[in-house]
């Protein structure tokens, strides 16, 4: 069962919250939150009307971002509670970015239907950590993904 309170993208500092797919203060983001769901990651997303490939389905750029920004989520929320935090504790969670991004695209993923990523996740590297992903719309799995998550280099924060 998913939640609705204690998404990651809720407590990463403001500096490191515009991602188009995932930051809370991009206004015209995205805004995917990724939680816990027991040991399993969880995004869920409706897709809106401009996120059309052909009538009656979604454009695979969408599915590329919503897997991406899963991935690093997830890895932020692993490592956060190895850390020993969870979401909405107060402390700052570790912030990814992307090493890597492969999708699969099993079916077309229908307009209109709730879509749904579930992840696990792998810590392969005391900075690197693999998450794996599938995308359902409704029943149907459309996708599945991996991200290599690289914790976030010193390097980008605000000058």
């Amino acid at each position: 069962m998913s939640q609705n309170v204690g998404a990651i993208q809720d407590d990463y500092p403001e500096d490191f919250a515009w991602c188009y797919g995932c930051g809370r203060l991009n206004k015209d983001g995205y805004h995917f939150r990724t939680y816990w769901s027991g040991d399993e990651t969880e995004t869920v997303y409706n897709p809106r009307e401009e996120h059309i490939a052909i009538p009656g389905f979604v454009y695979g750029g969408l599915i590329g971002a919503i897997v991406d920004c899963h991935g690093t989520g997830s890895a932020s929320l692993a490592l956060h509670r190895k850390n020993g935090f969870e979401p909405g504790s107060g402390e700052a969670p570790p912030r990814f970015v992307t090493g890597s991004l492969h999708v699969d695209f099993l079916k077309p993923t229908p307009q209109n239907v709730e879509l749904k990523v579930i992840g696990k996740v792998e810590e392969i590297h005391p900075k690197k950590w693999k998450v794996v992903s599938e995308v359902y719309a409704g029943d149907v799995l459309c996708a599945k993904g991996e991200v290599i998550a690289v914790v976030m280099p010193s390097t980008f924060a605000s000058k």
